[in-house]
């Protein structure tokens, strides 16, 4: 079995480039004990693996120059040589950036397209959707009438956390950029939308937005920059915010001065809380659980932006940085 995979040429900083990538074909082994191979049939692209690219470790080792990438898969086991897996099981895996591969079963999961459609599993019942829950659940305790404000409303953790936040009795105002993307949020239940490209003061949009759902009690961010400073201006004495990203300062060059007001910390008495959602698995049960019981009230639908072929991941993934997505980034193979 051949395989396409796409490989980084070198760490980098500042923005992501197309030269940055190459793809390569090789021809995958047989599984040896233990192992399974797998042809993939989506690919996640996220964020995070920004990070990755830099060539320094952070919470995770750096992609390797010359080596395949890494991030989330599914597809179909063609050949099995572990047990519990059959040819024709559908699974995930981290070998994503690649069209096939053989390796070891350890850390594979089977999954079932019969419950939900493959490309779910990277989105909304993935760490996508479990990162939304542990922000709003976990991190923030959020509460029957409270009012969240998520950013990026319209991206795959923002969608999902929207949606989250309505089905657990919550107020939501989001963030968005352009009518598309705010017409998006609304769709999916946004009591307030605030296009951030149309206004001059972020921060005060917000609060206005905000007025009648009574003020904004707890902020996740996904986008840091302009909005960190606009959510520490706007948001309501004991305040909580969980911080899962920063896009904005993904593709900096240097390290950029942070908000002017951090004192709003202190004089609000806020509380802020960066996660990993890795570290958070104690609460899977409970994700699929209420996630099971939204999607089947109908509280919770997904919507995917689609790059079709081995070639256009990269694509996909810059335009993570430029809002090429609405909703879960995905490449389909």
């Amino acid at each position: 079995m051949k395989s396409r995979e796409i490989r980084l040429t070198q760490h980098f900083t500042g923005p992501v480039k197309p030269e940055y990538f190459e793809m390569t074909e090789v021809d995958l082994p047989d599984p040896q004990a233990g192992q399974i191979q797998v042809k993939n049939a989506w690919l996640s692209v996220d964020p995070y693996m920004r990070g990755r690219m830099i060539g320094i470790k952070t919470y995770v080792d750096p992609f390797q120059v010359g080596q395949p990438m890494e991030g989330g898969a599914v597809g179909q086991v063609v050949k099995s040589n572990a047990e519990g897996f059959s040819e024709g099981d559908w699974v995930m895996s981290m070998n994503g950036w690649r069209e096939g591969w053989t390796a070891s079963a350890e850390g594979v999961t089977k999954i079932d397209t019969n419950l939900l459609p493959a490309e779910a599993y990277l989105g909304i019942a993935g760490l996508t959707g479990m990162t939304a829950y542990v922000g709003i659940k976990k991190m923030i305790g959020l509460k029957e009438g409270e009012t969240l404000w998520m950013s990026a409303g319209a991206g795959a953790v923002g969608s999902a956390g929207i949606q989250f936040a309505k089905a657990m009795g919550a107020k939501v105002l989001a963030t968005a950029g352009g009518d598309e993307k705010t017409a998006f949020c609304k769709e999916l239940g946004a009591d307030a939308v605030v296009d951030y490209k149309a206004v001059d003061d972020l921060s005060a949009a917000v609060r206005e937005a905000a007025k009648p759902l009574g003020g904004i009690d707890a902020y996740f961010e996904n986008v840091g920059g302009d909005h960190l400073q606009a959510a520490l201006d706007a948001i309501k004495a004991h305040g909580r915010m969980a911080v899962c990203g920063m896009i904005a300062r993904y593709n900096d060059n240097e390290p950029l001065p942070g908000p002017t007001n951090l004192t709003q910390i202190v004089a609000k008495k806020l509380t802020l809380q960066g996660f990993i959602v890795s570290d958070h698995f104690d609460v899977y049960s409970d994700f699929v659980s209420d996630l099971s019981n939204w999607m089947m009230a109908g509280k919770v639908k997904t919507r995917d932006t689609v790059f079709e072929g081995i070639d256009k991941t990269p694509d996909a993934f810059m335009g993570l940085f430029t809002g090429a997505n609405i909703g879960k980034m995905l490449v389909k193979l």
